[in-house]
């Protein structure tokens, strides 16, 4: 019987059943720096139908434009882009 040999830290493992890669973050492939709170079109993307923020996992943002998309959401609430999240 052939023995397997060891996975090296280059090689990459398939995902498990049902699970996707990981999504890269889409400011940072568009090289956009920081998040513009007027515009709304692009948050409407982080936010669910309810009008929460999606969280980082789910949107693929990295931490930091994720922190700046929570803040742009917060911001274009207070002056009536966005609506509050509902119940």
């Amino acid at each position: 019987m052939a023995r397997q040999r060891p996975r090296g830290r280059d090689e990459k493992k398939p995902a498990p059943a049902g699970q996707s890669r990981r999504r890269h973050c889409f400011f940072c492939k568009e090289k956009i720096e920081d998040v513009d709170w007027k515009d709304h079109g692009l948050l409407r993307r982080f936010m669910s139908d309810k009008g929460e923020i999606r969280s980082g996992r789910v949107t693929g943002a990295c931490r930091r434009h994720q922190v700046q998309v929570g803040g742009a959401v917060k911001r274009a609430r207070e002056m009536a882009l966005l609506p509050h999240a509902t119940r």
